[in-house]
Parts: structure tokens; sequence; C-alpha cells
């Protein structure tokens, strides 16, 4: 097993930084470099202030200020990165294609190939190519193929070494990993280079965690695991619907069956949908492969996840609309949260953009408020969906600084992120501030139906009557 002393990652987004963060924190004789051509993404993660780093994670900042500058770099100087490096980790986005064949489900791979003709055109030396982005199965195969074509005789190990990362709680996942996947050849180089990446992780982790598998299994797993867990979200929020008419409580249910030791208790918070940048993703990226080797059964089963998904959060915005006698025409509805989940700022996917975008459809004026994201990428998210242009997103949408003053004359408050400051607001002064009668519309099942009802607000929590 070679060990190694210099690690590139490409990408300085939310895999690629916090991932080479701990691994610096934890391999202080290895010199890593996250390089990406995103210069003011780059200057973020350089900045003093270490409360204005890119991405917002608990823990992050601590271990940013512990090892930048001694072991952890940041550059924009990607050829640089990558001649020095004698393991390359390409962490850079894959979004779902927009355009052309396997359009709306298939990943758009055009960033991991550029990266791939990049490292072909620099390197001088044999490298260790590690895919941390998630991808489809098959991705290491176009990579060696692109490697292994540059005609300077430098050899190319590739290795599959999916994230299984949290957002909220990236840092813990890294630092306690219930496991850690290294996809690679069967071949004598091949075993090798997955000794080495095991190496690295074992700075921290117990060998027994760090699993190696061929790079399909690898690849595949990672897919897999997503969709199991966003199977179980959809699962119960289909369960949440059949509470409502029913006067059952989705809580009781959830943790009815979670007592269950067969079943578990994870994942079986009732909410008004998934979002974040891999559930989706990674199933619709699932459907795609199953429909390509012609399993539509297979393809069918998965995509009724992403179907049950988009269902709840089209329920929640008409369910404010017919509470709200049937319009919300010009009426004041205020966000309560627009990250897709509590302790990130990452709002890919998240059920706010969705619901935003139904209610300000039925020409409402929706105010958001959210502690860590920021006016210029709430519109970035409307504008992204191109509904309606950017000007009319900014007439009908107003992001707020201050969530009390933002209730004024407010006909109703949705919750949408599960934040804990919201449960620690004064929403007595909350419902003086609204409209009467104040409506709350819990999405996140965050307060007391009781409570907030002795108040005087009608108030709706998602899988109760």
């Amino acid at each position: 097993m070679k060990k190694i002393s210099k690690i590139c990652c490409i990408g300085a987004g939310y895999v690629g930084g916090p991932t080479m963060s701990v691994i610096a924190y934890k391999c202080p004789e290895i010199q890593v470099t996250v390089v990406d051509l995103n210069a003011k993404r780059i200057a973020q993660w350089n900045d003093e202030n270490l409360d204005n780093l890119p991405i917002y994670e608990p823990g992050l900042k601590e271990i940013v200020a512990e090892t930048r500058g001694k072991n952890l770099f940041f550059s924009s100087d990607v050829d640089k990165g990558i001649d020095e490096a004698e393991m390359i980790f390409i962490s850079v986005n894959t979004p779902t294609k927009t355009y052309g064949k396997g359009k709306g489900q298939a990943a758009d791979l055009k960033n991991i190939e550029l990266c791939a003709r990049n490292i072909a055109k620099v390197a001088q030396e044999d490298k260790i190519v590690v895919e941390k982005s998630t991808l489809p199965v098959r991705t290491a195969e176009a990579l060696k193929s692109i490697l292994d074509n540059t005609g300077k005789g430098v050899r190319f190990e590739i290795l599959s070494n999916p994230e299984f990362l949290a957002e909220g709680t990236a840092i813990e996942d890294l630092l306690n990993a219930d496991r850690v996947l290294i996809g690679g050849d069967e071949t004598p180089s091949g075993k090798e280079a997955k000794d080495t990446l095991s190496w690295v992780y074992e700075h921290w982790l117990p060998k027994e965690r760090i699993l190696q598998t061929n790079v399909w299994s690898s690849e595949l797993s990672k897919l897999v695991a997503n969709a199991f867990l966003a199977q179980r979200v959809s699962s119960i929020n289909s369960i949440s619907a059949l509470c409502e008419k029913t006067d059952a409580n989705v809580a009781e249910v959830s943790r009815a069956i979670g007592f269950d030791s067969r079943i578990g208790s994870r994942f079986l918070n009732s909410s008004v949908g998934f979002g974040g940048s891999c559930f989706q993703k990674d199933i619709l990226n699932l459907v795609y492969i199953a429909k390509s080797f012609g399993l539509q059964e297979v393809a069918d089963y998965w995509e009724q996840v992403i179907i049950m998904n988009d269902y709840q959060k089209r329920r929640f915005a008409d369910n404010i609309v017919t509470t709200l006698y049937n319009t919300v025409s010009g009426k004041k509805i205020v966000f309560y949260g627009w990250a897709f989940k509590k302790d990130t700022n990452d709002t890919r996917e998240s059920a706010a953009i969705y619901v935003a975008d139904a209610l300000l459809d039925e020409e409402a004026n929706v105010v958001v408020y959210d502690p860590k994201v920021s006016e210029e990428n709430i519109y970035a998210d409307l504008d992204y969906l191109e509904t309606r242009g950017p000007e009319e997103n900014r007439r009908l949408l107003k992001v707020a600084k201050n969530p009390i003053e933002a209730t004024k004359d407010a006909h109703a408050i949705a919750i949408l992120t599960e934040w804990d400051e919201f449960k620690d607001y004064d929403w007595k002064k909350v419902h003086s501030n609204m409209l009467k009668p104040a409506f709350v519309f819990d999405g996140r099942r965050l307060l007391d139906k009781d409570e907030m009802t002795e108040m005087g607000f009608h108030f709706y929590k998602i899988g109760q009557s």
C-alpha cells in the first residue's frame, strides 16, 4: 500500500469543502488543496471572518480555523492543484439534465468530463482519481476511457467513494461515518489504490467500517441508499394524507410503527416533502438507469417515490388556498423557512420553492424569512423555475429580515423549515400582528396544536385532521 502526502479536490461545494476540511484535520501529514474555478467561492473559503464561509454546517468553521493555512488550502489555480497531487477527488456538481436525451432524469456529466479532460491534460505522473460527486453508475468507465487515452503513458486508477452526508450534520457524519465505501478495480493496482484511500480514512475510522467493493456496486449503493431513505419519507407522507381524512395522527402512527425493530424509527417524520440535492436526483438517476436496461417496472416503482413527494408539496399549497376561502390573491402569506431543512443554508429542491411558486401563481404576496438563506439565493431559486419573469417574482415575493415584524397584517404563516428558533418566538405577539382569523400552516409539525389553538390561531398541522 502506497502512502500519500498530497491530495487535491476539484470542487469547493457542499461535499468537497467539508470532506477535505475533515481529512486535513485528521491527517496532519497530508497537504490538502481544494480547487475551484469559481474565484468568488474560493475567496469566501479564504475569508478571515469564518462566518463568511460559503457553506453553513455546525462544526465546520472550527475545523477550518484549525487547519486552513497549515495543511488545508483553497485555490482557484486548478492546474497547479492537479499537477502536485497524488490523489485527486472530483467533487463537482452533477445536476439532472435539463436538455436532450435523458432530460429530467439522467445526470448531466458535463462538469465531470471537463474535469477528466483537464486532469488528462495536466498530469505528468501516475494519479489516483476518486469520484466523490453523486454519479450515475458507469461514470468510472467514462472517466477511465478519457484518462487512459492521454497518450502520455501516465497511469490512472479510478475509485468510486460516494458521500453519505446529511446536510446539517455533515461534520458529525464525516467524523463518525457509519461506513465508507470504496469501489475500484479488482486488479493488483486497483486493490493498491483502494488500500491507499482506505489508509486515509483509517486515520480516524475503524477499518471494519471501510468497505471495499467493485466500482459498479459502490456507485449503485449510493443511489440505492438515498432511494430507500426517500422512499420512507414518501411512504409516511402518503399516510399523512390519509390521517387528515380519518382523524388519525401521523405522529402516533409513526411512533407505533417505529417501535417495530424491523422498521425502526428514523426517516418517519411526516412533512411538506423532502428536498436537498440528492434524494430526487439519485432516484431519477435510478429510474433512468432502470429504463435504459429495459426494466420498466423497476423504473415505475422508484418514480412513484418522486410522484408522492410532488403530491405532498402540491397538497400543502392547495390546502392554504382552499382554507383561505379559495383565494389568496393580494393576501400576505409569511413563510418561515426557505432552506430544505434546518441547520443548513442549502435550498436545492426545497419544498418552500414549490409551495411559493404555486401561491405566486395565485397572485399571493409572499414574505420569506430564513435565518441562514440570503435574499439573492431565494430569488435565484424562484427565477430558476422560469414560471414568471424576475421582475414579477420580486413584485410578488419579498424577503424579510425580522420574523416578527414580517407578520404585520399577514393572513397566514406557513412553516416550511424546522428551524428550532421558530418554536421560541413570541406567538402571542405574532397573533396580535396578524389579520383575523389568523392561520398557521405547520408543514414541519413543529408547534403544539393545542397551544396554538388556545392563543386563537386557526392551526393546520400536516398529518392531523
